[in-house]
């Protein structure tokens, strides 16, 4: 009963974390005239503020000076810390200049990106319903380059450096809340130097927009912890498998936004290229789920045969 109630509560973090994440094209337009560049400034240095007061209520500082003795997986904090700033700064720029369904097409072919670099990188095989897949991502991205005229250089670019933050996070293998806080403060001084040059030249927004403008500013902080806090307390109550089944949420929240909300024309070449990815999508998550079922099928079997081992005679 007591896992159910944690599964049940995990499941609610897990649909409150993409949640956010999948409303959150509605918060960048209330922060015009800021500059994609300076609201990103700003989220870099609230989060910091936020991180830095979640991690003293919770006195976990032990981690920081493990990592200062490591210059490798510092390193590629610091490589993790870019990535996720270009990331970052690439969506709310198409946020805020009308290419919220491109954005959404990033974060629905990230996971196909992802198999590319296991590939690639880790020289990993793939089964042939995940080349399937693959093949049909490749075809999407084809499709949407025809529809839109050229490459869809926004979502590869959103793909690929969340691809290979993610990839980079798998090594790190720091908590989430830890992770930002490294990534952050990486970042600190340079965001706050460029807010500092733009206030310099009478260019910031911060001051210049009244009192409302610069604590919506200010909450990017929180935009940015609360759903990595809810994610991380997701993560550990509930299966990989149903992380991966919401991580589809905000996309397709994205998604309706650009075409619902924000209006953004969906021509039927578009619809196409977009249904072939939500093809390859399907395939991949039916094949993890059958993997997953196998995988739990297999594990009673092979008790009995652990439990009887002991008893055998030595050689």
């Amino acid at each position: 009963m007591k896992a159910e109630n944690e599964q049940r509560t995990g499941l609610l973090y897990g649909l409150g974390a993409y949640g956010i994440w999948g409303l959150v094209p509605l918060f960048w337009p209330l922060l015009r005239p800021s500059g994609a560049i300076e609201i990103l400034a700003h989220r870099m240095v609230w989060s910091v503020v936020v991180v830095g007061l979640a991690l003293l209520a919770l006195r976990r500082w032990s981690w920081m000076a493990e990592l200062l003795r490591q210059p490798r997986k510092l390193a590629l904090t610091a490589l993790a810390s870019v990535l996720i700033a270009v990331n970052w700064g690439t969506y709310i720029w198409a946020v805020n200049n009308g290419a919220v369904v491109e954005a959404s097409l990033g974060y629905f072919i990230t996971p196909l990106v992802s198999i590319g670099l296991g590939v690639l990188v880790f020289g990993e095989r793939l089964r042939r319903v995940q080349w399937a897949a693959a093949g049909i991502g490749l075809a999407a991205v084809l499709v949407l380059a025809i529809a839109y005229g050229r490459p869809p250089w926004l979502s590869l670019v959103l793909a690929g450096t969340f691809a290979l933050y993610g990839m980079l996070k798998k090594k790190i293998n720091l908590g989430g809340l830890e992770s930002l806080t490294a990534e952050t403060v990486l970042l600190f001084l340079p965001a706050l130097g460029y807010l500092v040059w733009l206030a310099a030249r009478g260019e910031s927004t911060f001051a210049s927009q009244g009192t409302g403008h610069s604590l919506l500013l200010a909450a990017t902080g929180l935009i940015t912890a609360i759903p990595l806090v809810l994610f991380g307390a997701a993560a550990i109550r509930v299966p990989l498998s149903t992380l991966g089944l919401l991580q589809y949420m905000a996309p397709m929240f994205q998604f309706g936004l650009g075409v619902v909300y924000f209006h953004e024309a969906m021509p039927p070449a578009r619809w196409a290229g977009f249904s072939l990815v939500w093809a390859a999508l399907a395939i991949l998550t039916w094949e993890a789920l059958r993997t997953a079922r196998r995988s739990r099928a297999v594990r009673p079997a092979a008790a009995p045969a652990t439990a009887v081992a002991p008893a055998r005679e030595p050689a």
